[in-house]
């Protein structure tokens, strides 16, 4: 089978009406997306889903906005990091959860899940625009300048939190047993 690029994907389902091709891309792209829900939410299963959810819904009803002035996935991660920061602001609206709490919602017994929460923990402890662009170079494997297209940041804003992002998580790992 021939496998169709982006554009015309997209072209399929606004030209054509065809569902089946915005299938396509969620196919394609709901790994990365949820992936980088996970991270940002610090390993939230659900509700990396639910803002994965609704990443794709406000991807398919804005379709038609989409201008080619960037590649699909970027303008995909730009939702994404919107939505993300919608339900952000929502929850400061409602709530605030300090990083005690955040460390009970999430034990866990095994090694290896041990292993993913303390890097969640050394994720936790960034600002969320150290966080988001930590998560989208080196988990997404973004480059700066699609970083910089996603969130808004100049480029070398997006370096700054990179910097700061590490040598914050180095030094919690590393206080928490982990060398090197």
């Amino acid at each position: 089978m021939v496998q169709l690029n982006d554009l015309t994907l997209i072209s399929q389902v606004l030209i054509l009406n065809k569902k089946s091709a915005f299938d396509l891309l969620v196919k394609k792209y709901q790994g990365s997306i949820r992936r980088f829900f996970l991270n940002q939410t610090l390993g939230d299963k659900e509700l990396s889903d639910d803002l994965a959810q609704e990443t794709f819904i406000k991807a398919y009803l804005n379709l038609k906005s989409f201008r080619k002035m960037s590649s699909f996935s970027t303008w995909l991660f730009r939702i994404a990091y919107n939505v993300f920061y919608d339900y952000i602001r929502s929850q400061k609206e409602t709530c605030s959860m300090d990083s005690a709490e955040v460390q009970a919602m999430h034990s866990s017994n095994s090694a290896d899940s041990s292993k993913k929460m303390d890097v969640y923990q050394s994720l936790a402890v960034l600002k969320e625009a150290e966080k988001t662009c930590i998560t989208l170079f080196y988990i997404e494997d973004q480059s700066i300048e699609k970083i910089a297209m996603i969130t808004g940041f100049a480029a070398n804003t997006v370096k700054s939190h990179l910097k700061r992002g590490k040598e914050k998580m180095a030094v919690y790992l590393k206080e928490n047993g982990y060398d090197g």
